[in-house]
């Protein structure tokens, strides 16, 4: 048998040190060799297209053109780094907060060309309803035809108010909608109103399979809610979240459950607009973030995808209106562990979507607005 090897304590002492060292060498020689994660302290805008009036929503095309509703009643894209006009949406009144709003793209657009649009419909200035509408986009980007209602009748109210409408195309290949209240106490609570809740429905129009029934509307997916103008859906597992407009106090980013109710009635129990309630009441689905006072006025929301993100990768940002802000929100799992403002020098924006190029694309809500890109740097 060989003799085995042993060291005196003192040697032992220094070959531990020794490694200790050679290893502590190795760790910073490959840090050193691997670029560090970015973070959203080093966001900033790499591009801005100019000349938009109250841009609402993007959304893109399979070529990767950017189509833009704006709020006036136009629909604009980005062609070749400029705005082009596309067309005017006929039937759209822009009063009050109402106008040419939602805008999502068909998934089949390649082929069919169909885009789908939330607005207010109405004649002169008096807003009728709330809609959904399918349209067809010419080549070339140049006109809209086949304007097809979808789904009418949705609440208009009197004043013009709460009437957001955000469009998103969900992971069951159905049409979500989400709509705000229109200011009348009844309808975030009324099962047969549609307006103060998410909806659902095919993109031919019916409602979708799935939707809760019962004494609900069959295009109801939830209710209780105030003016919802967020709607994003995460890509690891599809789960929906909706971000609302609070009264004085607590804007709501929700996650989406089938039937729930999220606790928002306005009537401060005189049958009339009583704002002067909780967000939501006892007994609603608690949001995963609320804003509490004063609120933010938060909007749009995407979910930021891209390696380049760092550790924001697969988590959710949010554009922010009366806060003038860009909003990065850390899930974990289902609730909000915390957000980090960034962006704070652009004013109202409105949207949020990422765009094929990687970045983010943001709109300002201005009459001179612009869409920003939006990345690491």
């Amino acid at each position: 048998m060989r003799p085995r090897l042993s060291l005196r304590p003192d040697r032992q002492r220094r070959f531990r040190l020794q490694l200790v060292c050679v290893l502590a060498a190795l760790l910073l020689a490959v840090s050193a060799c691997v670029p560090a994660a970015p973070t959203p302290t080093d966001v900033g805008v790499v591009g801005s297209i100019p000349g938009f009036d109250k841009p609402w929503d993007i959304a893109f095309a399979p070529d990767g053109t950017a189509l833009i509703t704006e709020r006036g009643g136009t629909l604009a894209a980005v062609v070749g780094g400029s705005r082009r006009l596309v067309a005017a949406v006929p039937g759209v009144v822009a009063a009050g907060e109402g106008g040419l709003m939602g805008l999502e793209v068909d998934p089949g657009f390649a082929t069919n060309r169909t885009i789908y649009m939330c607005l207010a419909h109405g004649t002169g200035s008096v807003v009728i309803d709330v809609r959904v509408v399918s349209a067809v986009v010419g080549a070339g980007y140049s006109g809209l035809t086949s304007l097809t209602p979808l789904l009418t009748g949705i609440d208009a109210g009197a004043g013009n108010r709460h009437l957001g409408c955000r469009l998103a195309i969900g992971p069951d290949a159905m049409l979500w909608v989400t709509t705000g209240d229109a200011a009348r106490g009844s309808n975030p609570q009324d099962p047969d109103s549609l307006a103060g809740k998410v909806l659902r429905l095919t993109t031919g129009g019916d409602p979708a399979p799935g939707n809760p029934g019962g004494a609900l509307d069959p295009y109801v997916y939830t209710l209780g809610h105030r003016n919802p103008q967020g709607l994003a859906f995460r890509p690891s597992d599809g789960a929906a979240f909706s971000v609302e407009h609070g009264p004085g106090c607590d804007d709501e980013i929700n996650l989406l459950t089938a039937g729930a109710n999220y606790g928002w009635a306005p009537t401060g129990g005189t049958g009339g607009y009583g704002e002067a309630v909780p967000m939501t009441f006892a007994g609603g689905v608690p949001s995963v973030w609320s804003s509490g006072c004063p609120t933010i006025a938060p909007s749009g929301a995407a979910f930021v995808s891209g390696p380049q993100w760092g550790q924001w990768d697969g988590q959710l940002v949010v554009a922010v209106l009366k806060g003038s802000q860009l909003r990065f929100v850390r899930l974990d799992g289902y609730a909000v562990a915390g957000t980090d403002v960034r962006i704070t020098d652009r004013g109202r924006l409105r949207a949020v979507e990422m765009g094929p190029d990687g970045a983010l694309w943001v709109a300002q809500d201005s009459t001179n607005g612009s869409i920003l890109r939006i990345a690491p740097d």
